[in-house]
């Protein structure tokens, strides 16, 4: 991941002027535009399986909003993040507009990379306990592990490092269970 210096926080108004996306990610973290690459093939098949997954559980119990990389959320002027995937409650389905989301989503995941893994785990991580989200999952492609944070107070903390032979649930998913191996699988 580099980090764009700038003399100045940016805003959300600086990151709609950057110039059209050229196959990279673009952020702004407490002021700062942070740029990715692309993801690998790895990524993307742990997104799609997630995605299966989650978005099955939602459409069957018709509970909330499912969003998929890139959709920006607008955490505050000076943040502005495209999680890879993250999900809503109805009752919260007014804070989705046709451009962004505004305010934490209830639940993220992130997918870490060798670019990200630093924010991710960090800067992120910072951001979005204190702006509210209620549930992080931080997915690790290179060790298979699936880290759960839970909000307890005003901190996300984690309360699962999950592997094979574990099943991840959420408190927004009443019912929904996962094997981690299904995080990963490669059909």
């Amino acid at each position: 991941m580099t980090v764009a210096p700038t003399s100045k926080k940016l805003t959300y108004e600086d990151y709609l002027d950057l110039p059209e996306r050229d196959g990279e990610h673009y952020e702004i973290i407490d002021g700062e535009l942070f740029v990715t690459p692309s993801p690998i093939e790895k990524h993307q098949r742990i997104v799609v399986n997630l995605l299966h997954f989650l978005s099955n559980h939602v459409f069957e119990h018709r509970c909330g909003r499912l969003y998929v990389m890139p959709f920006d959320v607008v955490l505050s002027s000076h943040d502005v993040v495209q999680p890879d995937l993250l999900y809503i409650t109805k009752e919260r389905a007014a804070a989705a507009t046709q451009k962004n989301l505004q305010g934490a989503p209830d639940f993220v995941v992130e997918i870490l990379s060798d670019a990200t893994k630093k924010a991710d785990e960090g800067a992120k991580l910072r951001r979005y306990e204190l702006f509210g989200v209620n549930e992080y999952w931080i997915v690790d492609p290179k060790s298979d592990r699936v880290r759960v944070h839970l909000r307890k107070g005003d901190r996300l903390e984690q309360v699962m490092n999950a592997g094979a032979g574990d099943t991840l649930t959420s408190a927004f998913f009443p019912g929904f269970e996962l094997a981690v191996s299904d995080v990963f699988a490669d059909w």
